[in-house]
């Protein structure tokens, strides 16, 4: 068991860190992995793409798919800085991932338990794995809000 925490601890720091480049963005980051290597990373890039959907999850969805040349992505993992929202909860429950690690619940959008649990909707085995780095993911969050709010 704490080999599995160090393990998702370091692919959460990867996450971190790709949070960290969401420059002018809600500071998500996002990590797909299979067979322990990583397939793709991303950040959220709503504002500098102009594009409601591009989320850290659906990018790093998108990379991944096309990298592995499948839509299919059983047998993997994601780390994402925050807790899924529902558009990322389904493409990640439509795209089998297996399993999805996140740091900080989102206590308005968190479809993945904290406010509505889409499994439930679509009948989902998906592993959750919560509070992953739970306070430098939530820190992180609150930083950018405070910064933003401050300006």
């Amino acid at each position: 068991m704490v080999k599995n925490i160090e393990v998702h601890n370091n692919y959460l720091n990867l996450a971190l860190a790709e949070a960290h480049n969401a420059l002018n963005e809600v500071p998500v980051g996002a990590v797909l992995v299979k067979d322990n290597q990583v397939v793709a990373t991303a950040y959220n890039q709503k504002e500098s793409a102009n594009d409601p959907t591009a989320h850290a999850e659906i990018i790093a969805i998108r990379k991944a798919c096309k990298l592995l040349k499948n839509w299919r992505l059983e047998g993997t993992i994601l780390y994402v800085t925050l807790e899924p929202c529902p558009m990322c909860a389904t493409a990640i429950i439509n795209s089998r991932i297996s399993t999805v690690c996140f740091g900080a619940s989102d206590l308005l959008y968190g479809a993945l338990g904290s406010v509505m649990d889409m499994r439930a909707i679509f009948n989902s085995n998906l592993n959750v794995i919560a509070g992953i780095k739970e306070q430098e993911c939530t820190q992180l969050l609150k930083d950018f809000f405070y910064e933003k709010r401050t300006k």
